[in-house]
């Protein structure tokens, strides 16, 4: 039986106290870890982004801000969590699961991890709906063997074969950025304002209503099939400025039971350092 890559915050507080359930803040906001240690869901771990979650090297025209980190490092990290391939992993940040909580979703679901969900509103749903909260250090139980992966098994582009494809009709580029940055007029991270030639604009936002929680599956169905009409997955790709955020938008369509498309991870931070063509949109 499928199951939803979304939990809501009633469905957690069912289980959330089984011994197979192991839950994860991975908040990757200014103070992250500091706000986690002052306050999480009860039982929660942390995991750090740039430490845990990526490869993180002083060039980043090499695979962007937050590359994938190596698949043997990886699985030394999930070891290391105390994950096993039978835990059922449920993930939260603080930014609707939009800051790295997907990303942790796709990594683990791309090594074939299938029982994975994210948080539906994260730590603000969960504080909003009374759920217990903890401030203690959350002991890691070691595993007795070692977390078995060998590849990615979701589809990922490189930089130059995206740019092979990138203005072609029969592929869709799509960058989930906000408007102002994929239109050029302001950026507010990355070195130069732009977007891909050929890419799209559909903010990871949209995925969400005004309460910071996803739309529901069928919304997203019908929101994506027409932005995608007759292009198949295997010929979409998403990104967005570092590869973290882009995830969002590949939880939502699984969400809404969609194949997921392929992920480019180096997205702007790396295309506008490598001296690839930029557009701006003029307005």
């Amino acid at each position: 039986m499928r199951i939803s890559p979304i939990i809501e915050v009633v469905e957690l507080l069912k289980i959330y106290k089984s011994s197979n359930v192991m839950i994860f803040d991975v908040s990757n906001s200014k103070n992250a870890k500091a706000n986690y240690e002052t306050e999480h869901i009860e039982g929660a771990f942390f995991v750090d982004l740039n430490t845990q979650l990526a490869a993180i090297k002083s060039d980043f025209s090499d695979g962007g801000r937050h590359p994938l980190p190596k698949i043997e490092t990886f699985a030394r990290t999930l070891t290391d969590l105390g994950i096993s391939k039978d835990k059922h992993i449920v993930i939260y940040d603080d930014k609707n699961g939009s800051n790295a909580a997907a990303r942790f979703w796709w990594m683990l679901k791309s090594v074939g991890h299938e029982n994975v969900q994210v948080l539906n509103g994260g730590i603000h749903q969960a504080k909003e709906n009374h759920f217990p909260l903890s401030s203690r250090t959350e002991i890691i139980k070691s595993v007795s063997e070692p977390y078995q992966i060998d590849k990615w098994k979701l589809p990922t582009i490189e930089i130059n074969d995206l740019e092979s494809v990138s203005q072609n009709p029969n592929y869709l580029l799509i960058d989930v950025r906000d408007k102002e940055r994929y239109d050029g007029k302001i950026e507010p991270i990355d070195l130069i304002a732009g977007h891909i030639p050929g890419a799209v604009n559909v903010p990871f936002t949209e995925n969400l209503d005004q309460n910071g929680l996803f739309i529901t599956p069928n919304e997203l169905r019908n929101k994506y099939k027409t932005i995608f009409g007759k292009i198949k997955a295997e010929k979409i790709i998403i990104h967005c400025g570092s590869g973290v955020t882009a995830c969002h938008t590949l939880l939502a369509l699984d969400y809404a039971d969609m194949e997921i498309p392929k992920l480019y991870v180096g997205s702007w931070s790396e295309w506008s350092r490598n001296n690839k063509r930029i557009e701006k949109t003029n307005a």
